[in-house]
């Protein structure tokens, strides 16, 4: 069990073996964006990983920050203030609505961007065309309120390039991230432009000399990206890291959290931080007992976290006095995942953000019903499947497409053509029919129900309608279709033989249950007063967002966000 010193006296008989001004426990987004703020603002930082690298889940994300107001926005013309978005995040999150946290996040957001913009190496590109999520709600968004950050070449680490926690398997191309936006679209038509032929023989030829001299991508894209310019500008400040060095306990005094006792090999380390500790340790999502007293139907969730996001932020801050959020619309940011069993043997999971949403697939349930408009938000898409299934019944659905979909865009891990698909259909994480009939036995599916939903969608898809969830008719969903799909990019029929589905269950990117925590990211106690010294950013910190997830990059734009909050305060300085 975790334990905490707390008495005055203890301090005078404390050793400590090193001493710094802030210690930040994670090194993902928020963690290394506490650090290098710090740093900039003067202050000796040390950052303390449990894991061997950095970048925590981060670095396996997709890389958007939403970040409303930012200035790469304003300098291609989109400008807005602070009300617009306040009253669309008053709109979703409803109950859930902390005035004082979405205030203090969208008034720092525009000026974190624009310190990391012009002090650091993190540098962005923007997300222009991207709209939030609910259209149909006051004050949503178009496009510019999120950015990402730019491709980052790996050999700019030098040999820190070892640091860095290498892309997830099962969202890389060989090990090659691949970018939303002209990047993705150059790969999932390189059979058909020659344009985007050239583009993926560009960057495939230099990923494989990267991987000959290297042994490992260097052409780093979305949160691999992220993570990288955050290390490459804490390395440029000064900050100190130490992976595989876990927080073990906190150290308290009269004054609050004065340090803590850091683990490393076995051996216990004393280290006195004189502004405070930062939690960003990556929240639970593999603290199995948290997440069976916490979320729905636990025993079918899968996690994308790293395997380290075992919930030490959130126990270090109770045992001090910290509060769990426990009121959440939703304790994780969901996303439905397929479990995937590679050729040799090992396993993965894989993250279903981009398919769902393209012309010519459904998701069904046992009985083959649908159950959602599939196209709208990944913690959609779960959020309804946990409603729809009774509690009796397998918590999973099946995405169904038929041949021209499957070669066109690929479905979960198995990519379009000209990859070919045998491995995924001979290890049954792809299921096959010549009929739908046939597809529906070989998934466990009801074989009529399946039949006269595929039929009942047909009749209207082709003509761009989807009367019963109304797929295509936002811009949020019709930017995750395909604009050469007409009369609707998210519609068409599924009538050409033989026919595919993947099972796909609940997942989530992180957890939104953390800490509560007041505007300057301090961690409140149970009567709400802050615990001097103790601060909690990314998923260490319940989310502002009240457990909703209102658009892309609302885990990492309030990571960055109150990372930076936190070293501010920490350092005196709100400004």
């Amino acid at each position: 069990m975790t334990q905490a010193h707390t008495d005055k006296a203890d301090r005078n008989a404390i050793e400590w073996a090193d001493t710094c001004d802030l210690l930040v426990a994670g090194s993902g987004a928020a963690g290394l964006a506490a650090a290098v703020t710090a740093a900039h603002r003067g202050l000796r930082v040390i950052v303390a990983e449990k894991d061997a690298v950095l970048g925590g889940t981060t670095a396996w994300s997709g890389g958007w920050i939403w970040a409303p107001g930012n200035p790469v926005a304003r300098r291609h013309g989109i400008a807005e203030g602070a009300d617009a978005p306040r009253r669309y995040l008053e709109a979703v999150l409803g109950s859930n609505f902390d005035p004082g946290l979405v205030d203090a996040f969208l008034h720092a957001a525009p000026e974190m961007v624009a310190f990391f913009e012009s002090e650091t190496a993190l540098q962005f590109d923007g997300g222009l065309h991207i709209p939030d999520t609910y259209a149909h709600q006051p004050g949503a968004g178009t496009g510019g309120r999120s950015v990402i950050a730019k491709p980052f070449d790996g050999r700019a680490l030098g040999r820190q390039i070892a640091l860095l926690r290498p892309p997830l398997r099962e969202t890389t191309f060989w090990g090659l991230t691949i970018q939303a936006g002209a990047d993705l679209r150059a790969f999932m038509t390189a059979t058909r432009s020659v344009h985007s032929a050239l583009h993926v023989t560009r960057r495939l030829g230099r990923h494989l000399w990267d991987l000959a001299r290297h042994r490992r991508a260097m052409q780093l894209r979305n949160g691999s990206a992220l993570a990288a310019r955050l290390i490459r500008s804490a390395l440029d400040c000064g900050v100190e890291m130490r992976p595989g060095h876990a927080i073990e306990r906190l150290i308290t005094g009269a004054d609050g959290v004065m340090g803590a006792v850091l683990r490393r090999g076995g051996q216990d380390i004393a280290v006195r931080a004189r502004r405070g500790v930062v939690l960003a340790c990556g929240g639970y999502g593999h603290d199995l007992a948290r997440r069976q007293a916490t979320f729905p139907r636990p025993a079918s969730h899968l996690s994308l976290a790293v395997p380290t996001a075992t919930g030490d932020g959130l126990r270090l801050g109770e045992v001090v006095g910290g509060r769990q959020a426990v009121d959440l619309a939703a304790p994780g940011a969901w996303c439905p995942v397929s479990r995937v069993t590679w050729p040799d043997g090992s396993t993965g999971v894989f993250p279903h953000i981009i398919d769902r949403g393209k012309p010519g697939v459904i998701g069904v349930l046992a009985s083959g019903r649908r159950f959602c408009n599939e196209g709208l938000g990944y913690h959609d898409y779960v959020r309804a499947m946990l409603e729809a299934v009774p509690p009796e019944r397998e918590m999973a659905s099946w995405l169904v497409c038929d041949h021209r979909f499957l070669r066109r865009y690929g479905l979960g891990i198995v990519r379009p053509a000209p990859v070919p698909i045998g491995s995924w259909l001979r290890s049954g994480y792809l299921k096959q029919g010549r009929t739908l009939a046939a597809l529906a036995r070989s998934c466990g599916i009801h074989e009529r129900g399946l039949e006269d939903t595929v039929q009942q969608f047909n009749s209207l898809a082709a003509q761009g309608k989807d009367p019963q969830f109304g797929r295509g008719t936002t811009a949020y969903m019709r930017l995750q279709g395909d604009p050469d799909q007409r009369p609707n990019p998210c519609l068409a029929p599924i009538d050409h033989a033989p026919f595919y589905a993947v099972k796909v269950v609940p997942g989530s990117f992180g957890t939104f249950a953390g800490l509560r925590t007041d505007g300057q990211a301090r961690v409140l106690d149970g009567k709400g007063l802050p615990i001097l010294g103790l601060y909690a950013a990314g998923t260490d910190m319940a989310s502002v967002m009240g457990g909703h997830y209102p658009a892309g990059g609302i885990n990492l734009g309030p990571a960055l966000t109150f990372g930076f909050i936190a070293a501010r305060h920490a350092a005196g300085s709100n400004t």
